[in-house]
């Protein structure tokens, strides 16, 4: 097993109701809890890029805070010679929904598969972030989704919280100073209670990375490993936190019609340019000891600008 299990207690708990977004892949069909491993707030230190070596079944029980109603993840990853299969119930392997949360709806369980390519290749350009396509998918089985919907909206003279598209201008940052009633592990949910990521999940990693880095936290759509926010520097022989390489521009936004006006503050993600300023490609990349992967950062864009391959069809939204 290459994941370092943390030894922590979780709380007895009872799954909610079911529901499913017409993904391949059931937890629920493929689940055995006698055969579990239970990753409740563990903290993780594998760094393999081949997701095969994750195949295990795995449970946590869990908390929504605000409701006091306990969940259990259900977990299953599989692997055959070109992929890996990862069935989840979309629970995560921590406690949510904490005080600082105003979730628009509860969270439930929703069956969910991804599919991740074991030998992911490079496109011939980046592929832009979509918001009908998972961003990543986390080793605990719950999905990375970056982009927002709202916007502002020049029509109504004010921001909207849904209904923009991606190649709307002024695409709304979930981090940025109008937040999306996300909670510590920066996650909410969609109108169908299925629970995702749109930064850092707080979780899985930690800042005491061990020597090479931090751990694989997840993949990417496009089948490239995900890393927490630590990497081995080999230039200075050290290790520490891997910087975007995106700038908040200066000054203040241009004075047109169909522009929110104001400094550039972050709150949009067209308030940010690539500058090439830190460790990391456009794409929030980068390549250590032969092998490429994304990175969380403290800053935008947190965790994946674009892919660098061909994101699965399994990651595509179905509802």
């Amino acid at each position: 097993m290459l994941i370092f299990l943390a030894a922590l207690l979780g709380g007895c708990g009872s799954s909610g109701g079911s529901d499913s977004n017409g993904s391949s892949g059931s937890a629920a069909n493929s689940f055995d809890d006698a055969d579990a491993v239970d990753i409740y707030n563990a903290i993780f230190d594998a760094r393999s890029a081949d997701c095969a070596d994750y195949a295990e079944t795995y449970d946590a029980n869990v908390l929504d805070i605000q409701r006091s109603q306990a969940f259990d993840l259900d977990v299953v990853i599989t692997a055959n010679t070109d992929d890996c299969m990862l069935a989840s119930n979309n629970i995560p392997n921590h406690d949510f929904n904490d005080y600082s949360a105003d979730f628009r709806n509860n969270v439930a369980e929703v069956d969910q598969g991804f599919s991740i390519n074991r030998y992911p290749v490079f496109a011939n350009v980046p592929k832009p972030l979509q918001q009908n396509i998972y961003d990543a998918v986390m080793l605990n089985g719950v999905p990375v989704d970056l982009l927002s919907a709202g916007c502002y909206d020049p029509n109504a003279g004010a921001n909207t919280p849904i209904g923009c598209t991606t190649n709307d201008p002024w695409l709304l940052d979930p981090m940025g100073p109008v937040r999306f009633g996300t909670d510590e592990h920066n996650a909410h949910t969609q109108p169908d209670g299925s629970y995702h990521y749109h930064a850092s999940p707080e979780s899985m990693f930690d800042d005491y990375p061990g020597p090479a880095g931090s751990p694989v936290i997840g993949f990417a759509a496009d089948g490239f490993p995900l890393y927490g926010k630590y990497f081995y520097d080999a230039l200075n022989g050290t290790v520490r936190k891997a910087v975007s390489g995106y700038t908040l521009k200066d000054g203040a936004r241009p004075l047109t019609a169909d522009s929110p006006g104001g400094d550039y503050d972050g709150t949009y993600i067209d308030d940010y340019e690539w500058t090439d300023a830190g460790d990391l490609d456009e794409c929030n990349g980068l390549t250590v000891e032969g092998q490429y992967g994304y990175y969380v950062t403290d800053a935008y864009p947190w965790m994946i600008a674009c892919h660098q391959g061909d994101p699965d069809e399994s990651f595509y939204k179905n509802f």
